[in-house]
């Protein structure tokens, strides 16, 4: 055979054996051989060994977290004190607590300088305000003026907040001596005020 009956018209696609795709001097013009051939001999090799991601990126990655927190505000964003704290006691229910402690905090300015010198709140519960007077005169004083103190609590705190006043009078001193004492004897009366 003659070298021209062997070769291929330029056209043609010439057949080169498998693996052997750098002929000596002769390879198809467009190419197509050395694409096909390329592709069988790395198609064996990016099978058999696994892909893995830089050790860059398995470092930081984190399962079920987004990794930024895009345009808009969310709670891994810095926060305000005033609204975390909000969220705090919105989540743990002591919204009221507060209203009322700020109350007993402005009592002043609530009754009147002259009242707030002669009683002051204990304590607040179920709707019940305890207030303590310094003498029995000013406990009168103060029965007679608790539905207007009602109706203003419940204007700071909320319609409904305090039901009642509950007013005590000062911490008297007992007469009592000993563990032998008469129920019916005459004792020292109200001479406190």
């Amino acid at each position: 055979m003659t070298s021209s009956e062997s070769d291929p018209s330029p056209g043609e696609p010439r057949e080169v054996p498998e693996g052997e795709f750098w002929a000596a001097g002769e390879h198809d013009v467009s190419g197509l051989d050395l694409a096909r051939a390329i592709s069988k001999a790395t198609a064996g090799a990016a099978s058999t060994a696994p892909r893995r991601k830089p050790k860059s990126l398995r470092k930081f990655r984190r399962t079920g977290v987004p990794k930024s927190s895009g345009a808009h505000p969310d709670e891994r964003d810095p926060q305000l004190l005033d609204s975390t704290m909000g969220r705090l006691v919105s989540d743990l229910g002591w919204a009221l607590d507060l209203r009322v402690h700020g109350v007993f905090g402005r009592w002043p300015s609530i009754v009147g300088d002259e009242v707030a010198q002669h009683c002051t709140p204990i304590a607040f519960a179920d709707g019940k305000l305890s207030v303590r007077t310094d003498s029995t005169a000013w406990a009168t004083q103060l029965r007679l003026l608790a539905p207007t103190l009602v109706r203003r609590l419940n204007e700071d705190l909320g319609h409904g907040t305090v039901v009642v006043i509950e007013v005590e009078g000062p911490n008297l001193p007992t007469w009592r001596k000993g563990r032998l004492t008469s129920r019916d004897g005459r004792g020292p009366r109200d001479t406190y005020g």
